[in-house]
């Protein structure tokens, strides 16, 4: 583990409550940052609380609610003064079948939950990185966005287009001291995964705790010079 400290800081976190979640929020506890969790119901939130063993503030939020997001943005700010990142979580998928059979609801479903949610939760809280001078964004992405298959066409548009807004964004932080990146993963092995499958190959697969390091390096001010970048973490080839 690379030491980081972000200690003073507030970090909001965006779906913490997945199976991504309780691996990042354990490493942004260990830099001393104040950690802030949203996810779209309680039992959620409540296990990655009890799993972590961190004091987290967490909320239900459905981020496809542009006014609860941005009631929740503006009341971290004001309960603790500013906030200096959002990491989104946020994920699911929807594919496996040839592009000319592709059932078009899977787009509305993957464009809702992988642009539509990036997109309120940005505009919420771009004005608070802003006034932070050293706010944080950090994406968690896919291979497909850039190199898309036929069958999971849906998913890797919708990728593409998070993509996209996200350097968009780093194009609005521009000069500002806030950044905007992007983390490109291939599927992804947790520990509680390994625990349950403790014979499978995970060769392939992007380690959990490694999504967790480039975060935390990320949201720090070693990485105060990146912005607009993937940071590609695709496993062994």
């Amino acid at each position: 583990m690379v030491a980081v400290s972000l200690s003073g800081r507030l970090i909001a976190v965006a779906g913490g409550a997945g199976n991504l979640g309780p691996t990042v929020v354990q490493r942004l506890a260990a830099t001393g940052v104040r950690l802030c969790v949203c996810g779209r119901d309680r039992s959620g939130l409540d296990a990655l609380a009890a799993e972590t063993g961190s004091e987290i503030d967490t909320n239900v939020v459905d981020l496809l609610d542009v006014a609860a997001t941005k009631a929740w943005a503006d009341g971290l700010a004001e309960r603790y003064g500013e906030v200096d990142g959002l990491v989104h979580l946020v994920g699911g998928w929807r594919g496996g079948t040839p592009i000319e059979d592709a059932p078009l609801e899977d787009w509305d479903f993957l464009q809702g939950l992988l642009v539509r949610t990036v997109q309120s939760a940005t505009q919420a809280f771009a004005p608070h990185l802003l006034a932070s001078g050293r706010g944080r964004f950090v994406l968690i992405s896919a291979g497909q966005a850039q190199a898309p298959t036929h069958p999971n066409a849906a998913y890797a548009a919708a990728k593409a287009a998070s993509e996209t807004w996200t350097l968009a964004l780093a194009d609005r932080f521009r000069g500002t001291g806030a950044t905007a990146n992007i983390v490109v993963v291939g599927a992804i092995v947790t520990p509680a995964m390994r625990t349950a499958s403790p014979d499978k190959d995970f060769s392939t697969f992007t380690p959990a705790e490694e999504i967790a390091e480039a975060v935390a390096y990320l949201c720090s001010d070693a990485a105060a010079s990146m912005n607009g970048q993937r940071l590609t973490l695709r496993g062994a080839t």
